[in-house]
């Protein structure tokens, strides 16, 4: 998931993580074309570097190399979308039971901190205050990454922050906010959480994350 780069970061690194950002969140427009002299910049790196971060970005499904043509930002699809959402589910799903199995009273209270601060942003953006879409789901990612943060698997961690970070794209890009519904969903992880049921928090878990899909595909601003 999306960071900040720690004070000794390389300018390459930076780079790289700015512009991921900017497609993530959409300020970078789906299939955008990147021309280099343009990112250079804007971004504040050499060619090659640019090269070497989209490259590296296209290996994470988010630029598409065109060959000769260079890079653009990957396109969205309803498709894409259906298929994201899925594998997410496969991974959160699979973590999260992991984790509700092994869990301990820290892992609890990283669930129940993180859980707070998405609660009081909902709270905000259900009052019609919706000024702060990333911060909003900078709390969204905290509260799911807790709670599949006990899993006992980095490499499940990893891929899966990968996988959030595709779908959190069509959330920004589509403008998604399912509004008290949303939030109730979180409030019912929360308590599955505290009680170690897995079943219903994988149940609730899938109606997220399905319900998130058909309200975007509903909207009409996917193709394909």
């Amino acid at each position: 998931m999306l960071n900040y780069a720690p004070p000794t970061a390389s300018i390459g690194e930076l780079a790289y993580r700015r512009i991921r950002a900017d497609i993530v969140f959409g300020r970078l427009a789906p299939a955008q074309r990147l021309k280099l002299d343009d990112l250079r910049e804007t971004y504040g790196t050499s060619i090659s570097t640019l090269r070497e971060i989209l490259n590296r970005l296209s290996s994470e499904g988010l630029v598409e190399a065109e060959g000769q043509k260079g890079f653009m930002v990957a396109a969205v699809s309803a498709k894409n979308l259906s298929e994201i959402a899925a594998l997410r589910l496969l991974l959160e799903g699979h973590a999260l039971a992991q984790s509700f199995t092994v869990g301990d009273m820290e892992w609890e209270g990283r669930v129940v901190a993180a859980h707070h601060k998405l609660a009081l942003m909902e709270k905000r953006m259900l009052d019609n205050d919706r000024a702060d879409p990333e911060l909003w789901k900078r709390y969204d990612w905290e509260f799911h990454h807790a709670l599949i943060s006990a899993c006992g698997s980095q490499a499940l961690m990893e891929t899966h922050a990968s996988v959030y970070d595709r779908y959190l794209r069509y959330q920004m890009v589509a403008v998604i906010f399912r509004g008290e519904a949303a939030a109730q969903e979180h409030q019912i992880l929360l308590d599955c959480a505290m009680r170690r049921d897995i079943a219903r928090a994988t149940e609730v878990l899938a109606t997220h994350i399905n319900a998130c899909v058909e309200h975007t595909l509903a909207g009409g601003r996917l193709q394909g």
